[in-house]
């Protein structure tokens, strides 16, 4: 029996038969390959969808349930945001920063209020009410939230700020779940042919085309034809290692991957084919524990004293610049005013207290006259309401003056680190999986975290951007591919 790899396509030639004709074949059942399985049926074509595990899910269906849209939704409106599609392109583009794909912003820009009004369409419920503060995702059916970097430094000087993310009515947290079964159920009634436990494991080519897949069901090859094209949709790769030391070392400084079976199989299999992978080098990792309002307060600093970032901005942007400092753990510093406990699972230590920032700098042993400056120049300024040096905003910035002091220990490898891939196949708006020498590949589209696409840069990212991406974009290739 022949061994099919995701390294090397099969020839159409040398297929053996067909088990399965199709015209659209979409590889992964999160967000992603629902929405491009919703769009090609509602397109008027054949759709089967292979699925490795043995329901639908992927990593969408462990998230909050949060997108990200802007530009002036009915939710922004009713609790008077003005948000316009020229400020949300804007940010989304500081967001993607040197990793950015421009056309991919300013397409979703244009497009997200009709996006968000489509997902309503398919049964996605939205309260449609406003949470105000700083939090990680509501834990009640609140629909709008600041879920960014949006109202800090340097974000806030390029685009109007203005809160975007927009969460599924759900009570608690985890509203993937509720998301990705609304899609489902909305394939389904489409007609939209599902099979789980079927493992892709190798592209078919002719002549140059992506012709079909061969999936792996009860241990048996099967051969399926696509007439019209194939759509990737399986995610990152932040549970194979081998890649990750190959493309994103940084990720083994922190500890707690989140996904589901994100091994990059879509991106070796794009690759196999004359795909170019970009931005491999990307993730995201956060934290989250350190942004309630209270502790959002408080002082990072590195091990030698030293700030490094404006704390009022998103939780996995000052992570994802924490995991950037030396010595493999930075501190949280704050005074009783502001000092709440952190959750067990956080892995959040009390490394030092005084009754004076001398004394928290002599517990951590750090040399005299560090971490006592850095807090006598933040205090100084922070009592003007002013930060000179990463212009942290009120009502965040406070002086931390009420004795005792404390320090809190994230360190990256015991303290909870969550990350997932950022970088994978470079595709157009249409999802078309493109070449290095920059030419789409004939037959071959893919969305969602196999590629880069919105959340492109680690630094840069806000919450809802993944789910934004992989539900517009999955919409996009399955809309192209049955166009073919």
């Amino acid at each position: 029996m022949p061994a099919y790899s995701p390294y090397q396509p099969l020839p159409l030639a040398d297929v053996p038969h067909w088990d399965f004709t199709t015209e659209v074949a979409i590889v992964g059942f999160g967000a992603t390959g629902a929405c491009a399985a919703i769009e090609a049926a509602e397109a008027g074509v054949r759709v089967m969808l292979f699925e490795r595990s043995s329901g639908s899910g992927g990593a969408s269906a462990l998230s909050g349930g949060e997108i990200y849209i802007g530009g002036g939704t009915d939710a922004q409106i009713a609790a008077g945001f003005s948000d316009s599609v020229a400020d949300f392109t804007a940010y989304l583009k500081l967001a993607g920063g040197p990793c950015v794909d421009e056309a991919k912003c300013d397409l979703y820009g244009a497009e997200a209020l009709a996006h968000y009004q489509w997902l309503k369409d398919q049964g996605v419920p939205y309260r449609g009410n406003y949470l105000p503060g700083k939090v990680i995702e509501p834990t009640d059916d609140s629909t709008l939230i600041w879920s960014g970097s949006e109202a800090a430094t340097p974000f806030r000087n390029h685009a109007k700020p203005a809160p975007r993310g927009h969460v599924i009515q759900h009570m608690g947290w985890g509203g993937g779940r509720p998301l990705v079964n609304i899609l489902e159920r909305r394939a389904r009634d489409l007609g939209a042919d599902i099979h789980v436990d079927a493992r892709t494991v190798a592209l078919i080519t002719d002549n140059g085309r992506v012709a079909g897949l061969v999936v792996r069901i009860d241990n048996h090859d099967r051969f399926v034809r696509a007439t019209r094209g194939v759509v990737l949709a399986t995610g990152g790769f932040v549970f194979n290692e081998a890649m990750r030391r190959k493309y994103c070392p940084d990720t083994f400084r922190v500890n707690s991957p989140i996904g589901d079976k994100d091994d990059g199989i879509g991106i070796e299999l794009g690759v196999s084919v004359g795909g170019d992978a970009i931005h491999m080098d990307q993730f995201f990792t956060t934290c989250p524990w350190t942004i309630p309002a209270d502790q959002a307060h408080g002082v990072f600093v590195n091990v030698a004293g030293q700030r490094f970032i404006n704390e009022d901005c998103y939780h996995g942007r000052v992570s994802r610049c924490a995991v950037d400092q030396p010595g493999g753990k930075v501190y949280l510093l704050l005074d009783s005013a502001h000092f709440s406990q952190p959750l067990d699972l956080a892995g959040i230590t009390i490394a030092g207290t005084g009754n004076t920032w001398d004394e928290v700098e002599a517990e951590l042993e750090m040399p005299a006259g560090t971490l006592s400056a850095t807090m006598d120049v933040y205090n100084r300024h922070a009592r003007d309401g002013h930060d000179p040096l990463f212009d942290k905003q009120p009502p965040m910035l406070v002086p931390l003056d009420q004795a005792p002091f404390v320090a809190l220990e994230l360190n990256f490898q015991t303290s909870y680190f969550s990350f997932f891939t950022l970088g994978g196949l470079k595709t157009t708006t249409r999802g078309e999986v493109l070449t290095r020498a920059g030419a789409p590949i004939p037959g071959l589209y893919a969305a969602g975290r196999c590629t880069s696409g919105l959340p492109a840069w680690g630094h840069g990212y806000s919450s809802g951007m993944s789910l934004a991406d992989c539900t517009f974009f999955g919409r996009q290739a399955g809309i192209a591919a049955a166009q073919q």
